[in-house]
């Protein structure tokens, strides 16, 4: 099925089709950084495709199946370039969870990768108590016996960087730029320090806040529109990835102008994201109505329809690494 729908620009390119059958169409060694939701083994079903990951029978047979794709993640990303994974403890029987995170490194460990960082982004608890319905987080439980009371687990972002040297360093020779998080900054460190005016303590403030190992001030409910992407043979939705964890990813591993990939594009929020970041996109998507989200939701950030106030700035790759832009890709 390779592609069933496809819309290249020179600031993205998005394929509506398997990312397994997709990814071997992009050339060795081209990406700069890719990060994406897997499906949860187990968790949730997105659709009856036999291609969807969440259909796999079983927690052996998903992972069979993801390796196929990190194998390729591997073999398209550049050496001593970085992969994000976002992921989650998931839930099993009689109250237990299960390391998923955990399959994940040993995963890339196989591949090629190293394990560099985790960063465990804070839910909250009442929140996650009604969504997800958990008697192991309800007061009652607590009252009738706590022995069966569980936590409302934090999500995971997994830094993997590929073996190699990397040859074009991430630099931050202007600071830091934006904060994104609902933490604010002393009012002190808002003025510029340094006398050239290129770095500032407000710099050294937002570096110490995205070096923590916990991103306790992530804006849950800043992400894309996705409630028109639903269809009816939906189990259940899962939230996109909050922009405000795939920002910091970018200023943390991307240069302005990189490519940026996900292989599970969902409403597009990490090519919106590249795009209102000044890097390129490439994301690949399953299903067909999270394909037409985004769509939308990646043309407004060209245009700027969804956030009035952000301006994108494109600093496109010249040279060699501009023949590695992906071409169109033939439908079977």
């Amino acid at each position: 099925m390779a592609v069933e729908r496809q819309e290249v620009t020179d600031r993205y390119a998005i394929y509506q089709g398997d990312c397994i059958e997709v990814m071997p169409s992009l050339k060795s060694d081209s990406i700069h950084f890719s990060i994406y939701s897997p499906p949860f083994s187990g968790l949730y079903n997105y659709s009856s495709s036999e291609h969807d990951m969440s259909n796999c029978k079983n927690d052996a047979d998903f992972m069979a199946h993801y390796a196929f794709l990190v194998k390729e993640i591997a073999r398209v990303t550049m050496p001593g370039r970085c992969s994000a994974v976002h992921c989650m403890d998931v839930p099993g029987p009689d109250q237990t969870i299960r390391d998923f995170p955990g399959d994940i490194i040993r995963l890339h460990a196989e591949h090629g990768f190293h394990y560099v960082a985790r960063h465990a982004v804070w839910k909250e608890p009442l929140g996650v108590a009604i969504r997800t319905r958990s008697l192991g987080l309800t007061y009652r439980q607590i009252v009738k016996d706590s022995i069966l009371c569980n936590n409302a687990a934090a999500d995971y972002l997994l830094i993997f960087r590929k073996r190699g040297e990397n040859k074009t360093p991430v630099t931050h020779e202007h600071g830091m730029g934006e904060y994104a998080g609902s933490r604010e900054p002393p009012d002190e460190l808002r003025a510029r320090m340094s006398k050239d005016g290129t770095q500032s303590k407000l710099d050294h403030w937002i570096w110490q806040q995205y070096a923590s190992a916990f991103w306790d001030d992530v804006r849950i409910r800043r992400v894309l529109p996705y409630k028109k992407a639903r269809d009816p043979e939906d189990e259940k939705h899962c939230h996109p990835l909050q922009l405000d964890v795939i920002d910091r990813c970018l200023a943390l591993r991307t240069n302005p102008g990189e490519i940026v990939l996900t292989p599970f594009m969902g409403v597009g929020s990490e090519v919106y994201a590249a795009l209102r970041a000044g890097r390129r996109g490439i994301g690949i998507e399953l299903k067909p109505s999270y394909f037409n989200q985004a769509l939308k939701n990646i043309r407004s950030a060209v245009d700027g329809s969804i956030d009035r106030e952000a301006q994108v700035k494109m600093e496109f790759i010249e040279g060699d690494e501009a023949k590695d832009w992906p071409i169109e890709v033939a439908a079977e």
